[in-house]
């Protein structure tokens, strides 16, 4: 039995996930980034998040061979901020939406919260990789509403229809 591609990519659309910002460097010390709709919290003891990405995406030869990243949770001040960072790859960090945190990693401004962690696990399925992070340090931001991706399109809770 064949799957129903076109069913399977519409009923996850249709699913509203909260939007994050993962960030790293590569290997020559450029900033990389994108946007993930997959962040969980995976543990609190110690305390562990998950991300799932494609190994195709341009941040993945950075996630795949660096230790260190930052995650970040965005409200909706930050939807031109998801936009950036869901954007052309080489445009993401051209600007002043971001600065270098002490441990060198690029931290986005603004945001509601930002962690730092270790990679601990990359978990190969197919084309993609559920990667595991113990988070380690991070500060809260300002309170906002927050920010979600549903049907394409950044949100806030109150403006799905």
């Amino acid at each position: 039995m064949q799957p129903d591609l076109d069913a399977f990519k519409a009923a996850f659309r249709r699913h509203a996930a909260g939007v994050a910002v993962i960030t790293a460097r590569d290997a020559a010390g450029v900033p990389v980034g994108f946007t993930a709709t997959s962040l969980a919290s995976l543990a609190a003891v110690p305390p562990l998040a998950t991300f799932n990405m494609a190994k195709s995406a341009s941040s993945w030869p950075a996630i795949a061979s660096t230790d260190r990243v930052a995650i970040h949770m965005l409200g909706t001040r930050n939807r031109r901020l998801a936009e950036i960072m869901s954007g052309d790859h080489a445009a993401r960090f051209i600007g002043d939406h971001w600065h270098e945190g002490e441990d060198g990693l690029p931290i986005l401004d603004s945001v509601t919260t930002w962690m730092t962690g270790t990679i601990i696990e990359r978990l190969s399925v197919h084309n993609s990789a559920v990667v595991v992070v113990q988070i380690e340090g991070g500060e809260i931001g300002p309170d906002d509403e927050p920010l979600i991706y549903h049907e394409r399109r950044y949100v806030r809770p109150g403006d799905i229809a």
